[in-house]
């Protein structure tokens, strides 16, 4: 999120490395304590709900702790999660993770989630349109409460089998796709009916990449527990953290030896998400985010109207998307999406005035989705050469295409 190179970043990363390099985690060390209370101190002044921070070393290894919560909280080893949802590849996260083939070779711990539609207005998985579905999502979830023989509810006592649900605010590998800003306020109404919690994964969005702090806040929800990791420290020494409730992981709940891993709070991960934190304090991302992605995604929308190719352009922040099609502008187009990554790749553009290469990450459910997360130091020119690159790189696709 930060750039590569950033120098604030890096230089505390390499005072760190001859003041304290590492340390096991059982052992306090002042940055740990600090950044814990820096996050918990920013969760609490956005959600106004105190919590605790707990570290771990990746982003799949905080899902599991946060599984081992939501164990404790509801007595319940189901969950929900979304469709096109990915939340890590270990055997707990998988059981989450949507894809059926990260689980294939392996199997699961225990029983995977009961998988539940993402709001994907584009490709609506109920083929309506978002104008005229009045949140139709929304009422075929709420429709599995109804009678016990959804399978999720026993409506005598109503008690629900299903702990909680994990959710992406914007769907990370599912190919950044924002939903409805109403979508998650109507779902936590439900699901708080029922006491299931809600698990906000900030893994991939977190920490201004939407233009927000917490991509959730943009949609008026406070979560009961949290996943952050990635740029919490700009990639460098990686740690990861949940945040939760203080009722769900306070000492008494969330004791000594819960869980461990020795360098899940390692000084160099710490002194690193320390300076990200100082640097959050200190610039203007929410203004500058935003403004970015706006001018950003004009561009990329300019392009949408001249090539029919490109079904969909949208964004949050500076997590936008480029869903590549057919002609017909709705039909994913994966051929088309790989030929315009191997021209990018191939270092033969030659936009502004020079031969270059343009790397463009992949995903979505088709394979068909380029999904931009540039530094959000970005400048408008970089946008503007990245957009007549791009622009380069699909005329070819198109002209290659039989």
């Amino acid at each position: 999120n930060f750039g590569y190179r950033n120098p604030r970043l890096n230089e505390a990363l390499k005072k760190q490395i001859d003041k304290l390099p590492q340390l096991a985690c059982q052992y306090l060390h002042e940055e740990k304590i600090t950044l814990a209370a820096k996050i918990a101190k920013r969760v609490e002044m956005t959600f106004e709900e105190k919590g605790r921070i707990h570290f771990n070393v990746g982003g799949a290894a905080a899902v599991e702790d946060s599984l081992k919560l939501v164990r404790i909280h509801s007595g319940r080893n189901l969950m929900f999660a979304f469709m096109g949802g990915y939340h890590g590849r270990t055997l707990g996260a998988s059981a989450i993770t949507s894809s059926y083939r990260y689980r294939e070779k392996f199997g699961h711990f225990s029983d995977r989630a009961m998988f539940i539609p993402y709001p994907y207005c584009f490709r609506c998985p109920y083929e309506k349109k978002r104008e005229f579905c009045d949140m139709y999502c929304i009422r075929q979830f709420e429709k599995l409460f109804e009678t016990e023989y959804h399978s999720v509810l026993n409506t005598k006592t109503g008690k629900c089998e299903f702990g909680a649900f994990y959710i992406e605010p914007v769907q990370g590998t599912g190919g950044y796709i924002i939903p409805p800003r109403e979508y998650f306020a109507k779902l936590k109404e439900i699901l708080d009916r029922y006491n299931i919690l809600l698990v906000d994964d900030e893994i991939q969005m977190g920490f201004f990449r939407t233009g927000k702090l917490w991509a959730i806040e943009h949609f008026g929800v406070v979560p009961d527990i949290m996943v952050l990791g990635k740029a919490l420290t700009n990639g460098l020494n990686p740690i990861s953290a949940i945040w939760a409730k203080e009722k769900l992981i306070s000492p008494k709940v969330f004791g000594p030896g819960s869980t461990h891993s020795t360098f899940s709070s390692n000084p160099l991960g710490t002194a690193a998400g320390l300076e990200t934190m100082k640097l959050i304090e200190e610039e203007g991302f929410a203004v500058k985010v935003p403004k970015s992605g706006e001018y950003f995604v004009s561009r990329l929308r300019q392009l949408r109207s001249k090539y029919s190719e490109i079904g969909d352009v949208d964004g949050l922040g500076l997590a936008l998307r480029i869903e590549i099609c057919q002609k017909d502008g709705y039909t994913p187009n994966k051929k088309l999406t790989d030929a315009i990554t191997d021209i990018g790749l191939s270092g033969s553009l030659s936009a502004g005035g020079k031969k270059r290469g343009l790397i463009l990450d992949v995903g979505g459910y088709y394979k068909n989705v380029f999904t931009l997360a540039p530094s959000l130091y970005i400048t408008e020119k970089e946008m503007d050469l990245a957009v007549d690159l791009f622009e380069e790189a699909l005329k070819k696709g198109i002209a290659a295409a039989p």
